[in-house]
């Protein structure tokens, strides 16, 4: 496995945050079903992002690459016979495409790598039991073939389960023949998630009839309008460099917009909340250390923001609490367990509960550890900021993984004064 040693130091500077993964992944999306070409600008080829430009182009949508820059032609009807669509570990390219690419292809073929085939499809089978849609799968992999094509209904789906879901409908429903609906069973968790979709079909051309996110009406035979957009800057990325501030680094993040829809700008009020300073201009925002005070975190709403939160806490003095987060069990790792295992061999003070985190604050991180990402990009930047207020050096195992979806983390980390010493590999 890949190894880094990454030694004590202060992150100072100015980083300027990579563009929005939530958002690209839905621009390359509704671009793909226009008419006429759209340019998508500021794309960071992130492995997540490379998944859904690959499924786009599996069911027929034309791209042209150049540089940051995609230059989509919409898919024209059923482009293809057998579609083939490697989500590799992205979880919203398979949840998005599932609906989407029944309308496209007479059969389509899923599979990727990971844990993705341990993340549940089960509001998906159970529309197309109704529906008479003929699928099979494999368990705890993800190989899932579907026969058949989607019709408008009406689709009960639960609130509480992964916002993609809903997501993956309303990219579908507007393309079919007749009007459908979205009714929600319980109360929708990731309402930002679900706003960000919203926005990108207005933006689209696409309307959607949003009752208090209850119920989600869709006309039938609606026409998604090309465009030209520019991605912006991702909160969930800005997150690390923002909490470093908070816990004593200096860093001006760059890029972001503070009145974006993005659930993940929730940590810039969990920041305020424990008692850092944030200075916040139009396109700019940094964190800086205070007095750090205990809180109790509510996670459901910004689940990605869950680990580099829990970094925080574990240095904030009294009692914290990280709830409603147990789908961070399915994640590329169970982030839970990842967070409690290797903050804890930093010195950390972690109760792991089946949903929740309970964290008693300590002083300072001063064990010297070796640490494991669990192949998990958001688990790997945590550590790595971890490191920056150790008082030992850490060795971090598996750190390539950001490629998922930030490939110059760890560029940006040394541009910033970050020090890191790469190890020869160990082979198992």
């Amino acid at each position: 496995m890949s190894r880094i040693k990454l030694m004590p130091t202060i992150l100072k500077g100015e980083v300027e945050i990579p563009p929005s993964k939530s958002l690209a992944h839905r621009a390359i999306i509704c671009a793909s079903l226009s008419s006429g070409e759209s340019i998508i600008s500021n794309i960071d080829y992130s492995d997540d992002i490379i998944a859904t430009i690959s499924a786009v182009k599996a069911l027929g949508a034309n791209i042209k690459e150049e540089s940051n820059t995609l230059y989509i032609t919409g898919i024209q009807g059923k482009a293809v016979n057998d579609a083939i669509i490697d989500c590799n570990e992205s979880g919203s390219t398979l949840r998005f495409f599932v609906p989407l690419a029944t309308l496209f292809a007479e059969s389509v073929r899923f599979v990727g790598q990971g844990n993705l085939g341990k993340r549940p499809l089960t509001p998906f089978y159970e529309i197309f039991d109704k529906q008479a849609i003929e699928y099979s799968y494999e368990d705890d992999e993800l190989d899932l073939t579907i026969h058949g094509e989607i019709k408008a209904d009406t689709f009960a789906i639960r609130g509480d389960i992964s916002s993609q879901f809903i997501s993956g409908l309303l990219f579908a429903l507007p393309l079919l023949d007749k009007d459908s609906k979205i009714v929600l069973t319980t109360p929708l968790e990731s309402i930002g998630y679900i706003d960000l979709t919203l926005q990108m079909l207005e933006m689209f051309g696409i309307k959607v009839e949003n009752q208090n996110y209850e119920t989600f009406i869709i006309e039938g035979k609606q026409n998604y309008k090309a465009i030209n957009y520019k991605v912006e800057g991702d909160f969930s990325q800005a997150a690390f460099f923002l909490a470093a501030g908070a816990l004593g680094n200096d860093i001006v993040v760059k890029n972001i917009n503070i009145n974006s829809y993005q659930a993940d700008k929730e940590v810039v009020a969990l920041l305020k909340q424990i008692g850092a300073e944030v200075e916040i201009t139009s396109t700019t925002v940094r964190a800086k250390k205070s007095k750090l005070d205990n809180i109790v975190m509510d996670g459901s709403e910004c689940p990605d923001i869950v680990p580099i939160m829990a970094l925080v806490l574990a240095l904030c003095k009294g009692k914290n609490e990280i709830n409603n987060v147990a789908r961070l069990r399915i994640k590329e790792c169970d982030r839970l367990a990842a967070i409690n295992m290797e903050l804890s061999k930093l010195g950390a003070k972690i109760q792991e509960l089946p949903d929740s985190l309970k964290i008693e604050g300590v002083d300072k991180f001063n064990l010297t550890k070796v640490v494991s990402s669990h192949k998990d990009h958001r688990i790997a930047m945590t550590l790595a900021i971890a490191a920056t207020v150790c008082e030992n050096e850490v060795i971090l195992e598996d750190y390539e993984c950001v490629s998922k979806s930030y490939p110059a983390f760890w560029e940006d980390y040394q541009s910033l004064g970050g020090k890191i010493e790469y190890l020869e590999a160990v082979y198992e």
